[in-house]
């Protein structure tokens, strides 16, 4: 079976086309900087890389872009799109209702939709990934798999916000957390490098990318994580503001007459994090690179965002009790030493010892760089969610079929 992969973010689409069972990536690709003059796909077949650089209006286009792409006579790797035979989509929010990957159906459609409120930046691409897929494979099984899923297992002592009790049983407010492809993906890698098995291996999870999330994971179950009721709560990160006090935004409304709620939630998803902190960028390689050359503000949101991640780490090593590993994956995670020793560095009277030599070297490849003295390995694994996508679309559209 041909399994495509959807991951529709606020400003980009990325996919994958797999070969199931055997997990054969056979096109992947990137349509980037959605809205703007500078939008740009990067399609890669075999070692092969082919751009298009063209202006992408919107969410639809850019899926009409990719599938014409996948059949493109000389870039392409179908002959036809009815070769596809399942379409799997990441979806950010599914709230309490979904525990786990499911089939859409109309019902389905229309709670993505409900938690749009949620997640204002991710579930209504997601959808319009999902209403583009459909309009053109009408046939074919499409399949949402949830980021909040793999937290359904938080207990409610860690879900439940200590407001009144009828704002979650009116509107379901508490903690769902988000990232769970990624965290669920590297958990499993992490107990397959410990050689135990998953219902005995606790880690704390680090997803650090322009969203970021930490996550305590007990028996191989999230059992807490730091985003919340939605992707703003936690840490900071690339553009949003993470943990504040929340009469601060009370305080600025009053203080400025002209900001609405709308301008408030804007300004804490899209103007905040390091971006709001630096007043340069939320990319983390600019950053350390200013703040090398001695930019105070860049320096700053480098030690904000590295102060605030340790703090997680270390209240999860509290929770858990045992931690077998320390996991660091998503763009940054992987790629960026310095922030990793930054992060952990304060860590030494936990036990938790960095080795510097193997953290610093270059390697795409899932590695341990805890000392041999540590009291917890430390893993740098590459997240796979597009892979983990495409095994559940696929047990679950081979179920159907079968």
């Amino acid at each position: 079976m041909i399994v495509l992969v959807i991951n529709c973010g606020s400003s980009s689409i990325k996919y994958q086309l797999f070969r199931m069972p055997a997990n054969e990536v056979m096109a992947s690709g990137i349509l980037e900087c959605i809205g703007t003059e500078e939008s740009a796909l990067t399609h890669k077949t075999l070692g092969n890389k082919h751009l298009i650089e063209q202006k992408i209006s919107g969410h639809s286009e850019g899926m009409a872009l990719i599938l014409d792409t996948l059949v493109d006579e000389k870039v392409g790797v179908i002959s036809e799109i009815s070769e596809i035979g399942a379409v799997g989509h990441r979806v950010v929010h599914g709230g309490e209702a979904y525990s786990g990957s499911v089939i859409l159906d109309d019902n389905v459609i229309a709670t993505i939709r409900d938690f749009s409120d949620l997640a204002p930046l991710h579930n209504p691409p997601n959808l319009i990934g999902i209403e583009a897929a459909s309009k053109v494979l009408p046939e074919v099984i499409q399949v949402a798999v949830f980021d909040t899923a793999f937290h359904q297992s938080i207990p409610e002592k860690a879900y439940m916000y200590a407001l009144p009790y009828e704002y979650y049983e009116k509107y379901q407010v508490r903690r769902y957390g988000f990232h769970g492809t990624s965290h669920h993906y590297v958990t499993k890698r992490a107990a397959s490098m410990l050689e135990k098995s998953l219902d005995k291996t606790n880690v704390i999870t680090c997803h650090l990318g322009n969203g970021c999330s930490i996550t305590a994971v007990k028996g191989g179950k999230s059992i807490d994580t730091s985003m919340g009721l939605t992707p703003l709560e936690g840490v900071a990160m690339g553009t949003r503001s993470g943990d504040i006090d929340p009469a601060i935004v009370f305080y600025l409304m009053s203080k400025d007459e002209n900001l609405t709620i709308e301008e408030v939630n804007n300004i804490l998803n899209k103007k905040s994090g390091l971006l709001g902190i630096s007043g340069i960028s939320n990319d983390m390689r600019k950053l350390v690179a200013e703040a090398e050359k001695g930019s105070a503000r860049a320096q700053l949101a480098l030690d904000v965002y590295a102060y605030k991640i340790r703090k997680y780490v270390g209240s999860y090593m509290a929770v858990l009790g045992r931690v077998d590993a320390i996991v660091f994956t998503g763009g940054i995670g992987e790629n960026n030493p310095f922030i990793r020793t930054e992060i952990l560095s304060g860590l030494g009277a936990l036990g938790i010892q960095i080795n510097e030599e193997a953290n610093n070297a270059p390697s795409s490849d899932e590695r341990d760089i805890a000392t041999e003295e540590s009291r917890s390995h430390i893993f740098v694994i590459p997240t796979n969610e597009e892979g983990y996508i495409a095994e559940e679309t696929f047990i679950l559209a081979d179920k159907k079929d079968g």
